[in-house]
């Protein structure tokens, strides 16, 4: 998962895109980008890290405009460690493009050699959004029919992205003299959402992964940019959409309700913090149909996504609730950390338990999910240390049992602790007493209560069904190759430093 942020103002974007990714900053910790276009050019600043380490003032002035794209950056596919494949990507043929994404290419391989030796075209980097940007790139150069582009020339080769491009993809792009513009993939897999803000100026327009963007920074929600769909704002601000797939399937991802998206957000018309009350609630019925015999004292969330579903577990099992654990919110989240050997290191870093809330109690742990199950063991064995006599684990998803090729870094079998365990042997391998999962169906009723027009998910991760229908055996395992070489290799490398990309010079400003 990335985070992206699209604007067309009537006054400077810089501080509001960054302002934006801000907000955005959960939905990637690796790097961060910003473009923005004034007369005719492009600026750009992108480096790695958190959003408030890659911008200093300098590199804010150096980005002027009253339009721009954002991006943070969580690795999927590619290099976590390489600077260079933060975004936005940039490509000056034709007319100049400029393009930040969110979600993972399936086809990626495929279409970097069609456009090496089809399209004449060169990839740069490892990533698959630059490759995204290339097909863009192209489809527009078959499509036009001038120097000048129009909205349909535009959509006709948003509609060619469609047919090539394979996965979960939400884009937004800079046409340079054109506009921005924002497409979803046929499948509405990554979340994009509109925002409008009328100004004394003229109305404004922002598109972003998730609707608190546009809270934070005035917007109105409008609605969600539907599966297939591209829309364009030209650069004075009028507002045009086109449905350009030919097929389409609304299906949302799961996990973005389970755990990515923030809980303040709408994501298909659906709240993120009712969904998760809803999961807390079929959970709860579920444990006093299959453990009724558990005691439980006390139902503590293990911060932050689990809150919601602990809170109304508690209230379903006349249970307290209680807070034992503090988070130092300087620790970024385990689950997107690329490594193994940094993510078990940071657990203790990352939570503390309040002592008095687990002494000579018996203890419901609720989690969103359990993915590899390293966080889970260590959070087991501090709230053992912290005094709990008995602790039964809860998770508001089912297991998660193979990988995810749509965005979230879920690429193994062997990295999943339910991927080769049953139920049994997982609770015995994280140390609890207890361990409660849950059921898929129910998960799918809790997320379609909020809005009963979805009714179609993408859950590979909970049942290795894959909604796209091009994901085979062969392509898993070249994944899971890929990212065993790539751990080998981040090992022996150094940290990134930050990379200014800005496309002027000062002096040529």
């Amino acid at each position: 998962m990335c985070g992206i942020l699209g604007v067309v103002a009537t006054t400077p974007v810089n501080q509001l895109l960054y302002d934006g990714l801000q907000v955005l900053q959960h939905r990637g910790q690796d790097a961060a980008g910003i473009a923005t276009a004034e007369s005719g050019r492009f600026h750009m600043h992108k480096g790695s890290g958190l959003v408030r380490d890659v911008f200093r003032t300098r590199n804010m002035r150096d980005l002027p405009g009253n339009w721009g794209i954002a991006h943070v950056r969580y690795p999927t596919a590619g290099s976590a460690s390489a600077a260079a494949e933060a975004q936005p990507f940039y490509v000056n043929s034709p007319f100049g493009l400029m393009l930040a994404h969110n979600g993972n290419l399936t086809n990626s391989e495929e279409l970097k050699r069609e456009m090496f030796l089809s399209d004449l075209r060169h990839i740069n980097t490892n990533s698959d959004s630059e490759v995204l940007l290339n097909v863009l790139a192209h489809e527009l150069q078959a499509a036009a029919k001038s120097f000048r582009l129009d909205e349909e020339t535009v959509f006709t080769a948003v509609a060619g992205v469609h047919r090539r491009c394979r996965g979960a993809y939400a884009a937004v792009a800079m046409i340079s003299g054109t506009g921005l513009v924002a497409f979803r993939d046929p499948y509405g897999i990554r979340p994009l959402v509109i925002g409008r803000h009328d100004t004394p100026n003229g109305t404004e327009w922002l598109v972003a992964s998730e609707s608190v963007a546009l809270d934070v920074m005035g917007f109105k929600l409008v609605r969600d940019v539907a599966p297939g769909e591209a829309i364009l704002i030209d650069t004075e601000g009028r507002f045009h959409s086109r449905q350009c797939a030919t097929h389409t399937v609304h299906a949302p991802c799961m996990f973005e309700f389970v755990y990515l998206a923030r809980p303040d957000s709408l994501i298909d018309g659906i709240s993120v913090y009712d969904a998760r009350i809803k999961m807390g609630e079929f959970l709860a019925r579920k444990l006093r149909a299959t453990m009724p015999h558990l005691k439980i004292d006390v139902v503590i969330p293990i911060p932050d996504s689990s809150r919601p579903s602990a809170m109304e577990m508690a209230h379903h099992l006349n249970a307290p609730y209680r807070e034992g654990f503090v988070k130092n919110r300087y620790i970024g989240r385990t689950f997107i950390m690329p490594g193994q050997a940094i993510r078990k290191k940071s657990v203790r870093q990352k939570l503390n338990t309040i002592h008095q809330e687990f002494k000579g109690k018996a203890v419901l742990l609720v989690d969103d999910s359990i993915v590899r199950g390293t966080t889970s063991r260590e959070i087991v064995q501090m709230a053992r240390d912290a005094g709990a006599t008995k602790v039964y684990m809860a998770s508001a998803a089912p297991p998660v049992r193979y990988a995810n090729v749509y965005g979230i870094d879920m690429p193994t079998k062997n990295e999943l602790i339910a991927g080769t365990r049953n139920e049994e042997e997982i609770c015995r391998e994280i140390g609890a007493d207890a361990l409660i999962y849950q059921d898929l169906d129910d998960l799918k009723a809790a997320v379609q209560a909020i809005n009963p027009a979805i009714t179609v998910f993408e859950t590979s991760c909970f049942d290795g069904f894959y909604v796209t229908g091009d994901v085979t055996p062969e392509y898993l395992s070249g994944v899971e190759n890929q990212r065993n070489d790539a751990a080998s290799k981040s090992e022996s490398e150094e940290a990134p430093g930050q990379l200014d990309l800005n496309l002027i010079s000062r002096s040529e400003s």
